[in-house]
């Protein structure tokens, strides 16, 4: 199987939605998007300061050019459509949103977290509305007192209602059932990213939680309490933070970051199986598996270049 690119689109977002853009953080995960049934538009999810804001884009199947050394030209296109999300704002700044389906098929939960570890999650519809204003919002355990610094964000795939909370300056890792907190670990270095397994092949399902942490991978379960729930500790090059981890639906997790190479390991013996060296130009910031093939992963880097 071959993936082949149907459509790549480039949209400005209008200056009038979004005055003054905030900067974020080097790792912010702040984008989500979300493509209608019948693939003829996308929804696109925006944070920037204490809002996150929702734009319709056009995604009718047109031929892709290619310039120098076969990099794909994206084609220019009109935001059908652009909004606030009504929804209640946090009161720093977001640092990570996250978009993922539930067990309705039509339905999904959009989630977001500021840099004080302020949850918010809302159930939205297929055009991106609340449904009947579903939204709950959880404060973190200490009321967010301290220095704001980078916070992410992932749903367990199989349980949309649990979530995991990272904060990089507290070190910790909170994990609510909706508004319920049900655990906090406690990691040796800033978190940078996290992320639910989705099949670790030992029959414990989305219990297991994958954490980029400095220079090391860190597995965590959440059904263990010796060792406060840490796994497994895995250690990259010295100096070198990893700033992503994704899972595949095989169970497989890649991590990336400052060394610009992909490692993705074994779970069930986690002994790295393929490694991809300087595959980016620039710092690693972003991974994702392919949904439709396991054996492709699309690669982000900090200059936004996008590698698969």
């Amino acid at each position: 199987m071959v993936l082949e690119v149907r459509s790549l689109r480039k949209a400005v977002v209008p200056s009038t939605l979004i005055e003054n853009p905030s900067p974020g953080n080097l790792q912010s995960t702040r984008l989500a998007l979300h493509v209608n049934e019948d693939g003829s538009s996308c929804l696109v999810y925006i944070a920037s300061g204490c809002h996150v804001y929702k734009l319709l884009i056009p995604m009718d199947n047109s031929s892709v050019s290619e310039g120098k050394e076969s990099l794909l030209i994206p084609v220019q296109t009109q935001v059908m459509d652009s909004s606030l999300v009504n929804r209640c704002p946090h009161r720093s700044e977001i640092q990570s949103i996250v978009l993922s389906e539930t067990e309705i098929p039509g339905h999904s939960v959009l989630g977001s977290v500021d840099g004080c570890g302020h949850l918010i999650v809302s159930r939205l519809d297929t055009s991106g509305n609340d449904i009947d204003q579903l939204t709950y919002s959880v404060l973190p355990r200490d009321s967010g007192v301290g220095e704001s610094s980078w916070a992410g964000l992932c749903f367990s795939r199989s349980q949309w209602s649990m979530a995991a909370v990272a904060r990089s300056f507290c070190k910790s890792i909170d994990v609510y059932d909706q508004d319920i907190h049900v655990r906090t670990l406690h990691t040796l270095w800033y978190p940078s990213s996290l992320n639910f397994l989705e099949n670790s092949g030992n029959g414990s399902g989305d219990s297991i939680l994958a954490v980029a942490e400095g220079c090391q991978l860190t597995l965590w379960d959440l059904r263990m309490k010796e060792n406060g729930g840490c796994l497994q500790r895995i250690s990259g090059s010295l100096g070198d933070i990893f700033y992503a981890v994704c899972s595949s639906s095989t169970g497989n997790v890649a991590v990336g970051g400052a060394d610009r190479t992909v490692t993705i390991y074994d779970p069930r013996r986690w002994a790295p199986i393929s490694r991809w060296v300087h595959c980016s130009k620039y710092e690693i910031t972003g991974l994702a598996f392919s949904s439709l093939d396991p054996d492709y992963i699309y690669i982000q880097g900090v200059d936004y270049e996008v590698i698969a």
